[in-house]
């Protein structure tokens, strides 16, 4: 199988993902890898998907395919895809032949799709991966996000493809989060509001990270903003200098000097990433036993 996809239009940060390049955090590089990986697994799962795929941020993507034929797979968030003009369902799945054109524009919520292909994406590892981190410009195209003009070629066969296991539903709670390295750090006080309070996702987030709204000032008066850095993770919470929350995503800097006040947990954090500006968050604490049996078993 073999096929080459030319980028039409590509919304910020469209960039090529596979699942990471972990275990290198210790030589300062993040996983980086799909920011809601249930997603990215979802739209691979249905068509059998070979190495990497293509994360769509809400600003949607358009391509055409100038050679070969491939299946190709969708999912994540609420998108709408049209092929060659025509609706199809999303997620699911389309066959596509030359000169047929792949547009999807953003729907009524989330921040990231994926397109995953019967086929590998055809480009060489960096570091054991395809995965883009366009801060540090590793992997992808030049360790950049796609551009109108790229190509996009796939080469390969997939794997068998397998029904699709439906997202879980039902989970528009508080984010579980567990305590973090610093909690005992802050009073009882700060602890007891930041659980009782509600964040507003703001303007300023990336693949590196997602700045909250603190409207009810949980952290106006904390006083232990500063730390010598150490190593950070996915999902942490840590607190400004100003006292702004950011929780850091899959992108995120090797080291942090902030305190780290909690920790959205795995089996959470693929909602977290498809919150988009001006949602409401809030957040509940559950042992790391919790958080390690919900991400086996599942909610």
């Amino acid at each position: 199988m073999s096929a080459v996809l030319s980028v039409q239009r590509a919304g910020p940060l469209t960039t090529i993902q596979d699942l990471g390049r972990h275990g290198m955090l210790r030589s300062g590089i993040s996983a980086s890898g799909p920011m809601d990986r249930r997603a990215y697994e979802l739209a691979g799962t249905v068509v059998g998907a070979g190495l990497g795929g293509i994360e769509i941020t809400a600003a949607g993507a358009e391509f055409k395919v100038t050679s070969g034929e491939c299946l190709v797979g969708f999912a994540g968030g609420h998108f709408t895809v049209r092929v060659n003009g025509r609706v199809a369902d999303w997620p699911g799945t389309s066959a596509l032949e030359v000169g047929d054109v792949l547009a999807i524009t953003p729907g009524s919520s989330g921040n990231y799709g994926y397109l995953r292909f019967d086929a590998d994406i055809d480009i060489a590892p960096v570091l054991g991966s395809i995965a883009t981190n366009s801060r540090v410009r590793l992997g992808g195209l030049d360790g950049r996000a796609l551009r109108t003009g790229d190509v996009v070629a796939l080469t390969g066969h997939g794997r068998s493809a397998r029904e699709a296991r439906q997202p879980p539903t039902g989970q528009d709670g508080p984010f579980r989060v567990v305590w973090g390295l610093h909690a005992d750090a802050f009073p009882s006080a700060i602890k007891d509001h930041f659980l009782r309070a509600e964040f507003v996702v703001s303007t300023r987030l990336d693949r590196m990270g997602v700045r909250l709204t603190d409207g009810s000032g949980v952290f106006s008066d904390a006083t232990i903003l500063s730390l010598v850095s150490d190593a950070v993770t996915p999902g942490d919470i840590q607190i400004l200098g100003d006292g702004t929350p950011i929780v850091l995503m899959r992108d995120h800097q090797p080291t942090g000097g902030y305190p780290r006040i909690a920790t959205i947990i795995t089996a959470d954090l693929d909602r977290f990433a498809q919150m988009r500006p001006g949602s409401t968050v809030a957040f509940q604490p559950v042992t790391v036993e919790h958080a390690h049996h919900v991400l086996r078993s599942g909610p």
